[in-house]
This record gives structure tokens, sequence and C-alpha cells, in this order.
């Protein structure tokens, strides 16, 4: 695919590009947490997006997406409709020029390997490796950090989606071989070897991904806002879901209306499942891994109701086969992708089972990826 992309930029544009990549990422566990200023567990994939680029003279952004075949090129930076492909790349631009930077034109193919609405961030991935290469290009000066928040505020005022800063900080600062648990009230982060010796971490496609998905995304931030308001009427102290104890929401409980105490418990609970992830990695203990999986896409589904009829099956398809210990949905839910841990000499067995019987019941047939562990965003 890098090749690809290079070779595109040279027919479409007269100069010689420089060429970066930016991953995709896996969450292995820590769902919704991070917009609640709790903890995530991620990992930068071997799966990217590559970047050709290079500064032009003709005053005009110019982009290619060599996936889709699309040409685009825009005078100005006035982003279109929202979700359109562009727009990512239009409003790091934009995010830039707030803090007063000066960008000039410049031309860009990109393509890539990340599965689209698969739940591995390939939106992160375009943001995070476009305003790193602008910022090496351009000897701009950004920290990661701060391109880390520079790509998320894109996700929350060109795409319209409020999301929290995992996806971005995953992308930009992933290491090969580990995962970053990340605290995301104070941003500190430590690396924890991926520690699963005889297993393999597979992605399981489900070859669907429900409309509702964006739209409950912020439903389910509200109500987690709102079991936030309620606690902090009766301690000053409160202002995210990070900052109540268990005891407190159950004290407030009763005062919570609809389902926002059972959102509230989810995060609580996933935010101890992440610090006990990190504890069976530092041991090499995988069944607790898959232990922590499991219990994570129960709270997924039954708890938070981010899950659905498909992603539950194939969980419920995992359980049953042998040499699995562990499977959850990872992604923002509704759709998607389940991973699984399962061992290494019962890989191909768990395909055809999966296969087989996800295929009687929904007449699609998943499709699998062998999870690696990559490096983050950064130039080749």
């Amino acid at each position: 695919m890098l090749q690809e992309v290079r070779t595109e930029f040279l027919k479409l544009f007269s100069s010689s590009p420089r060429l970066f990549c930016s991953p995709g990422r896996i969450n292995i566990i820590g769902e919704h947490t991070d917009y609640n200023e709790g903890f995530v567990l991620p990992a930068a994939i071997e799966k990217n997006i590559y970047f050709a680029i290079a500064p032009n003279t003709c005053g005009k952004f110019r982009f290619y997406a060599y996936n889709l075949q699309e040409f685009k090129e825009f005078d100005s930076i006035k982003h279109q409709k929202k979700q359109l492909w562009e727009n990512y790349l239009l409003g790091v631009v934009s995010q830039m020029q707030k803090t007063g930077k000066m960008i000039p034109s410049v031309d860009v193919v990109f393509g890539g390997t990340i599965p689209w609405g698969s739940g591995l961030s390939s939106s992160a991935a375009l943001e995070c490796g476009f305003a790193y290469a602008l910022n090496e290009i351009f000897s701009l000066g950004f920290s990661k950090l701060e391109l880390v928040k520079l790509s998320q505020l894109v996700e929350h005022e060109s795409i319209g989606v409020n999301c929290g800063i995992m996806d971005q900080f995953a992308v930009m600062f992933g290491k090969k071989n580990h995962v970053i648990q990340l605290d995301c009230k104070s941003l500190d982060y430590n690396l924890f070897p991926w520690n699963v010796e005889g297993y393999t971490l597979l992605l399981c496609n489900s070859g669907v991904k429900h409309s509702l998905a964006s739209s409950e995304y912020n439903v389910r931030r509200r109500e987690c806002e709102d079991g936030v308001t309620i606690v902090s009427r009766h301690a000053e102290s409160i202002h995210s879901l990070r900052d109540i104890s268990s005891e407190q929401l159950e004290r407030y409980a009763s005062e919570m209306q609809g389902k926002t105490y059972q959102r509230c418990r989810y995060i609580l609970d996933e935010n101890e499942r992440v610090q006990q992830m990190g504890k069976a990695l530092l041991n090499g203990d995988a069944k607790q891994v898959g232990t922590l999986l499991f219990a994570a896409h129960t709270g997924m589904s039954c708890e938070y109701e981010a899950s659905c009829v498909e992603i539950d099956e194939m969980v419920d398809i995992a359980r049953s086969c042998d040499g699995v210990v562990g499977s959850r949905i990872t992604g923002g839910g509704f759709g998607g992708c389940t991973i699984t841990l399962v061992e290494r000499d019962a890989v191909d067995s768990f395909t055809k089972q999966m296969t087989s019987q996800y295929y009687v019941k929904h007449n699609i047939s998943p499709s699998f990826m062998e999870v690696v562990i990559g490096d983050g965003t950064r130039e080749l």
C-alpha cells in the first residue's frame, strides 16, 4: 500500500513526497471510559493509513483518497457536510490555524489497510497522521500531545462526534508489543508488555454496523453526565464519573432516572477491570485476561447497552469454542468487531466454528484478522 500511495502521488503531482504512516488502534479493555476521565488500555496495531505529502505552490489543498479513488481540491479550508472524509484533513488545518500557525497548501495522497467501520479508529489515524505530517514538514513545533488534543478537536468541531481522547492518544503514542494504560483525567500513562505467550488476539468482524452508533454514543455520554450532576449536588469535588466512588454511586442511585444508574455502574466497573488487566498482563496470566474480556462484554451489552444481537451472538459462539479464554465487543459499539483471545493452536478450529455458526444465523461470513501490536504515528 505504501508503494501504491507513493506511485499515485508521483502520477498526480510533480513533486517528490515525504512518506508517513499512522496506525489504527485496538482497545483491549476500557470502553467508553475515556470521556468519563477514566482508564483505558489501547494499543496501536500494524494496520495503517499511509500518506505521501508535499507542499505545493498553487495555493490549493489537493487531496486524493487512494482507496476511494476520489480527488478533491479546495481553495479554503471551509469544510463541507459533516462525515465526508475531506473534513478530517480540512479540520486538522483549521485547528492548526486557530493556534496562529500559517499552514501552506499541500498535495496529499493517502490510502490504508485499516478496515473502515470496524472499530479500529481509522478516523483518528487519518487525523493524527495528517497532523503529524504537517507538523514535521513545516516545522510547526507542536508536541505529540498537542497533536493528539488538536486531532480530538477535529472530531468535536468538524465531524460532530464528541469523542474522548483515547483513540488519538493510542494512535500517536503506540509502541510495538506494548499496550498503553492511559489515565484520561491526567493523561499520565504506563506501558505494559503484551505478555500472553501461546495465545493469539483475533479481531472478528461481524459485517454489521448499525446506524444508531453515532447518535447513541452522544446519548450515553449525556446519561453519564446526568449521573455526575446528581452526585455533585451532594459533593462539590465531583466533576466526572472518575471522581465518584462505588459507595457514592449506590448512595444516590435512587435519585437517578431512566438508565442513568446502570450506565454509571458500568463505567465504574470498567475502570476497575482496566486496573486488573494491567496486573494480569504483568503476571502473564492469559486466563485472567480472558475472564476480564468476557466480563467487559457483559457490561457493555447489559449495562451500557452498546452492543447488538449480532455481536452478542459472536461472543456466545466464542464462549463455546475450545481454546477461547475471552472475547468482547471492541470500539464504540452497535456492530463492528469483537476481539477474542484464543490459544494459538486452536485458531483454525475457532474461525471455522465461528464462520459456520454465524453464517447460519445471519447469512454473513465474518472476517478475521490477527492483531499485531505496532508503533504509533511516524515518518517513514
